[in-house]
């Protein structure tokens, strides 16, 4: 197979290009992904709904291949190659989105599925992963190179790098082919963790690389009212402590919604930790 050099899914400067690679399956399957869905433009279009909650912000999306390596980074502000992005979408978002990959692609399997919220309880005091973030820290001297007017194009700094990484908000997947295969993980950041996920959720979809084999949330016992895959996130609404389980506390605060929960998000909403 060739080598695969800086393609892109198209929308001038602002696209998803990807760096040059060595012939690694995942990002190819990534990359056709991208492009069979509509690129860039199809992906916007997914952030900034209503059902996704929170404040409706642009969002940075990392893909990752199987190995943690950045294969793309990509943002849907509309402002890629302006060294002042961080004016339009959080900056910090940016490294976030690419830990969250990382998490997603480190901690699945072709059978078991985990999303970056599925261990956000695990990792709070009297968890059983508790400081875990601090096991896989991010790379400082990649994850900071570069021009910040190439953030978010076929330049970013980021791509055909591993970071590494671990954050537990909401918004890191893995990625699963049709033959459940993982070929990789998506981190999407820039707005509540809880959006971010269902963000996350969409893109996912959109690429049709959502065949998730399981996870901990498969067998749910709650009646969600569709199809569970197995790494939905599980918003707490009571104000308990999630701490030791695979719950996220609820993003929700002052007129900031929840995403809506259902099979088009990602979310089970419950009241009971």
């Amino acid at each position: 197979m060739t080598n695969i050099k800086s393609l892109s899914f198209a929308l001038g400067a602002a696209a998803l290009a990807f760096a040059n690679q060595s012939a690694v399956a995942s990002c190819a399957d990534i990359i056709n992904a991208f492009n069979n869905a509509g690129g860039l433009p199809a992906v916007t279009a997914v952030v900034g709904t209503a059902d996704n909650g929170g404040y409706g912000l642009p969002m940075w999306v990392t893909a990752v291949d199987e190995t943690g390596k950045v294969c793309g980074v990509i943002n849907t502000s509309g402002q890629a190659g302006n060294p002042n992005i961080g004016n339009y979408s959080w900056l910090g978002s940016r490294v976030i989105s690419a830990q969250k990959a990382n998490t997603a692609n480190a901690f699945s399997l072709n059978a078991f599925s985990i999303a970056s919220a599925n261990i956000y309880g695990l990792t709070l005091p009297g968890g059983s992963l508790n400081n875990l973030p601090f096991s896989n820290p991010v790379d400082g001297s990649t994850a900071y190179l570069g021009d910040p007017s190439t953030y978010g194009t076929g330049s970013d700094p980021l791509n055909n790098k591993r970071i590494g990484g671990v954050n537990t908000f909401g918004g890191g997947l893995a990625l699963y082919n049709s033959a459940k295969v993982k070929v990789g993980a998506i981190g999407v950041s820039g707005d509540t963790s809880c959006t971010d996920h269902a963000v996350a959720w969409k893109i996912r979809s959109l690429l049709k690389l959502n065949y998730v084999p399981g996870g901990f949330v498969s067998g749910w016992s709650g009646t969600p009212g569709f199809t569970v895959l197995g790494d939905e996130m599980i918003i707490d609404t009571s104000g308990n402590s999630v701490a030791n389980t695979y719950y996220q506390v609820s993003c929700a605060h002052n007129k900031i919604a929840n995403p809506t929960a259902g099979a088009a998000t990602g979310v089970i909403i419950t009241n009971t930790p």
